[in-house]
């Protein structure tokens, strides 16, 4: 892990995704900030009946939100708040069927260049670390004048 500390705490992370994005992060309070460092965050979507899809699994669209939302978070953990950073790239493959629990992310960037982000991110159902439900790749376009 590195040392080099974040430019947003959690909390403050959790402050700027309600105030820039409230159609995702206002009273639902749906996807959680549960850990940030350089490069690095780990997310919680926590899990709601009207997530799930016929056949009773959690939606892609779930998933696919949560990794694009975590890889964010990762980037402006490491450069600081910068709004208009936006998702050029994002691939997701499905694993297995997801547990009707909460769904937890961790990313990790690969890259960070001065107008590149590139990240991985792993998703399981909460309580099963070792059994991957989703695994995401992305990349991220970062504004010249941060």
């Amino acid at each position: 892990m590195t040392t080099i500390p974040p430019k947003m705490t959690a909390v403050e992370m959790e402050s700027f995704l309600e105030r820039e994005f409230p159609q995702v992060f206002g009273a639902a309070n749906i996807y959680v900030v549960e850990a940030v460092a350089h490069r690095f965050a780990r997310m919680r979507c926590r899990y709601h009946h009207s997530q799930l899809r016929p056949g009773g699994t959690i939606s892609g669209p779930t998933m696919m939100t949560l990794a694009d939302t975590g890889l964010y978070v990762a980037i402006l953990a490491s450069i600081g708040p910068v709004a208009l950073a936006v998702t050029t790239n994002l691939n997701v493959n499905f694993l297995k069927k997801p547990e009707q629990k909460d769904l937890i992310a961790e990313c990790r960037l690969i890259k960070l260049g001065r107008r590149l982000a590139v990240g991985e991110v792993a998703i399981w159902s909460d309580g099963a670390p070792d059994d991957l439900v989703a695994h995401a790749t992305g990349t991220y376009s970062i504004p010249p004048d941060r």
